[in-house]
């Protein structure tokens, strides 16, 4: 039995621990009722082995284990360096 994994694409918001980060993950949704835009945001803290992230870069985070009380995800790409 084959199970997929989630996977989110976010910005990087903090690198300062070693050999995690913490990604910010945004979503732009349609309210029902309202037809109004709302903008929700949920903060994840992902498995970096490398430390090869940093403060401001756009990378892609999937599911794992847990590793500690709050990180279950871990880093899979980098996908757009911070200028």
């Amino acid at each position: 039995m084959e199970t997929r994994k989630k996977s989110f694409i976010g910005v990087v918001t903090s690198d300062k621990m070693d050999k995690t980060i913490v990604v910010t993950v945004s979503n732009r949704s349609l309210h029902p009722l309202y037809k109004k835009y709302v903008n929700s945001s949920k903060k994840l803290k992902a498995h970096d082995e490398n430390n090869d992230a940093h403060v401001g870069d756009t990378v892609r985070v999937v599911e794992c284990r847990h590793l500690s009380k709050d990180k279950c995800w871990r880093l899979s790409q980098v996908i757009e360096r911070a200028k």
